[in-house]
């Protein structure tokens, strides 16, 4: 005899279980939402799950959404398909910026969210665009979860799990069963994980990490982006070149500038040799004379700090043959094997996107040839047409790991290439203006040395820096007899520096023109 359900009795005010999951990809955001639903059906409830993915792998995450309730003698309810803002019991974001998204699209709410997120940052791609630093400050987030949220569970899931060889669904998934928000046993999530298959014991060693961190200590201590520190000079640099150099450091230069030299030294002897290292302490020793003389002492010698710093960025410039030396390392297939999770037996390929233009191809060769081909239109125009064209290059292969190692290989002959040529012009023409003005206006020669900033990258990122300079210096002769002409300078550095098109520094040399 077949049973007839009265559709009143279905009328049930009972709210299901909401969750959110906010990842990107590559996280794993879909065997979380699929451990959770397997979980809840495992445990006798029902549970549906949805997503809405990002627009690419960091500019929007996927938004994985799940309602359960308990069975109810087989009649299947009518679950959303799409979180409501109030409505969320459950919030899980993979990164710390994703967990200020939450926020702002309301699926966080103080009477009834329980929010669990990783503080550790992949940068967004409108973070990384921009110029300069354009990092979002992580304490903002913080401070707006604190508010916005009935409990925060926050610390950096994605270290755990590296650490214990998983990813970061894994750490996730423990830090859901540590906040006790589902009612489900410890032992059932873990029979969820076993059930999956793979990776398991990795999987249940995050978990288990995760699972005890939600509930010894829930928060981490989130600060501001941290400044760059350099290391202390040491006594010894193991190594006789650079030990030499130490030591040159040491005896000439005066200890606030310690840090920063030794961090060039290091680097020009990366990019070149321990040779290139001395000709920088020689290029900076001079600043660091004048700038005594100039009554630098009583300003903590910033100019010759700030020199440290700038010339060895100057030095250290991005050419054709520092990037092919970059790609070509062996610390770099070791570091790309570990954050893709390479396993025994297989095999990497690294798929590189490269497009030379006829200026790279003219820097790397003797400075008389490539200014002889610069010097003919005709003829750089016909080689540029055949030239300047987006290859896509498998650096794992031999081939092409043979053609950028022999290309890295230039690097003895750097000194006597076009490019070498004109970065020495360019180094010497900033510095000569910064110099000029060392007795008129220390703080704005500290400013010019500073503007080197915008000047970073290689091919048309180069170029593009290399225009905001141009331009940024063109002010100068309006600034130099000002009192104010310093913070001028800065301003117009930091406005070139908010955006890549430079409308924000458009803007402030009209102003400046006026002043």
């Amino acid at each position: 005899m077949n049973e007839t359900v009265n559709p009143k009795t279905l009328l049930v005010s009972d709210k299901p279980l909401t969750l959110a999951i906010m990842a990107m990809g590559g996280q794993g955001g879909g065997v979380l939402s699929d451990w959770i639903v397997g979980l809840a059906e495992a445990q006798g409830w029902m549970a549906q799950s949805t997503s809405v993915p990002g627009v690419a792998q960091r500019t929007g995450a996927t938004i994985y959404y799940i309602e359960m309730l308990p069975a109810r003698g087989g009649v299947s309810p009518i679950f959303s398909l799409m979180p409501t803002p109030g409505d969320v019991d459950v919030v899980l974001a993979s990164e710390l910026m994703e967990a200020g998204r939450s926020v702002l699209r309301g699926l966080v709410t103080p009477d009834r969210t329980t929010l669990i997120a990783s503080t550790h940052r992949s940068f967004a791609v409108g973070e990384k665009e921009k110029p300069g630093d354009g990092i979002g400050d992580p304490t903002v987030v913080v401070g707006a979860t604190d508010f916005a949220a009935k409990r925060t569970i926050a610390f950096d899931m994605e270290t755990l799990a590296t650490k214990n060889g998983s990813v970061i669904s894994a750490s996730m998934f423990g830090a859901l069963a540590g906040a006790g928000v589902l009612p489900f046993a410890k032992e059932a999530f873990e029979a969820t994980i076993r059930g999956g298959g793979k990776g398991v014991e990795p999987s249940l060693r995050a978990f288990n990490a995760s699972f005890e961190r939600a509930q010894s200590k829930p928060r981490d201590e989130v600060s501001a982006t941290p400044v760059k520190r350099y290391d202390a000079l040491p006594e010894s640099a193991a190594h006789p070149d650079l030990d030499r150099l130490v030591h040159r450091l040491r005896a000439e230069f005066p200890e606030v500038a310690w840090p920063l030299l030794f961090a060039g030294i290091k680097k020009l002897t990366d990019f070149q040799d321990a040779a290139y290292a001395g000709e920088y302490l020689d290029r900076v020793g001079k600043l660091y004379a004048l700038d005594r003389t100039h009554g630098g002492e009583a300003k903590d010698f910033a100019f010759t700090v700030q020199s440290a710093k700038y010339v060895a960025v100057a030095m250290a410039y991005d050419d054709v043959i520092r990037v092919a030396d970059l790609k070509t390392r062996g610390s770099r297939f070791n570091r790309v094997a570990k954050e893709v999770g390479v396993k025994d037996g297989q095999i990497l390929y690294m798929t590189e996107y490269m497009h030379p233009r006829m200026e790279e191809i003219c820097g790397m060769m003797p400075n008389g040839l490539g200014r002889w081909i610069e010097s003919r239109p005709s003829l750089f125009a016909w080689l540029d047409r055949r030239i300047n064209k987006g290859r896509r290059v498998q650096t794992g292969t031999l081939f092409w790991f043979l053609t950028l190692y022999s290309i890295a290989g230039l690097r003895r002959i750097r000194r006597g290439t076009l490019r070498h040529a004109q970065e020495i012009e360019h180094r010497e023409a900033w510095l000569s203006a910064a110099v000029a003005q060392l007795a008129r206006n220390y703080d704005l020669a500290v400013e010019v040395i500073n503007n080197r900033r915008l000047v970073k990258g290689y091919s048309d990122t180069h170029a593009r820096g290399l225009s905001k300079f141009d331009r940024v210096m063109s002010a100068l002769p309006l600034l130099q007899d000002r009192a104010d002409g310093a913070a001028w300078m800065k301003r117009l550095r930091q406005a070139a520096l908010l955006d890549e098109s430079g409308i924000a520094l458009d803007g402030a040399l009209k102003t400046v023109a006026t002043l």
